[in-house]
């Protein structure tokens, strides 16, 4: 019965930590909206920076070759 009991112990902590975690990552997207929220209200394109913040997390391969495929689509509807 004690191992029922420690199983039981472990997964209540694992829960907890998990409900704990999913509370600071609410608090960091709210955060997060905050500040593209103050930047909107300085006159910034919110979507724009987010579009930017996108392109900074990627590799300079990787945006490189997804310019490279969006300006071929472009081009195909004669949006260049």
């Amino acid at each position: 019965m004690a191992e029922g009991n420690i199983a039981a112990d472990q997964l209540r902590l694992f829960i907890e930590r998990i409900e704990r975690l999913e509370e600071e990552k609410k608090g960091i997207a709210d955060d997060i909206r905050d500040v593209y929220s103050e930047a909107k209200s300085q006159g910034y394109d919110a979507k724009i920076m987010r579009q930017i913040v996108r392109l900074r997390k990627m590799s300079n391969d990787d945006r490189m070759e997804m310019e490279a495929v969006l300006d071929t689509y472009k081009s195909a509807l004669g949006l260049a």
